[in-house]
């Protein structure tokens, strides 16, 4: 193995380790958040609330979009994942009313 390749290995290595660092971080934050959607979808279901909120949803997505341009991240990426999340909201809430 040359000097050159150990030098790739070793960065490729460190950039590898903040990726899985990160992904450690979506995935608490992801259950942190969750946790607050269900606290709000059992207070929605308590009071009869409707499940979702479009208003706000559009809000958000439209912060998103902004906090992606910002974060040099495409984002109609952005807007797919949080549309992804609010489902993944929406139906959590729709099963607490039943």
């Amino acid at each position: 193995m040359t000097e050159a390749t150990r030098c790739a290995d070793d960065i490729l290595a460190n950039h590898r380790d903040s990726i899985d660092r990160l992904d450690a971080i979506l995935v608490y934050t992801l259950g942190e958040r969750f946790k607050h959607t269900q606290a709000v979808g059992r207070l929605k279901a308590e009071y009869q609330l409707p499940p979702s909120d479009p208003a706000r949803e559009e809000r958000q997505i439209e912060r998103l979009e902004w906090l992606a341009k910002e974060a040099d991240l495409d984002p109609e990426f952005a807007k797919k994942f949080l549309n992804f999340i609010i489902s993944e909201v929406i139906r959590h809430h729709e099963n607490l009313q039943r």
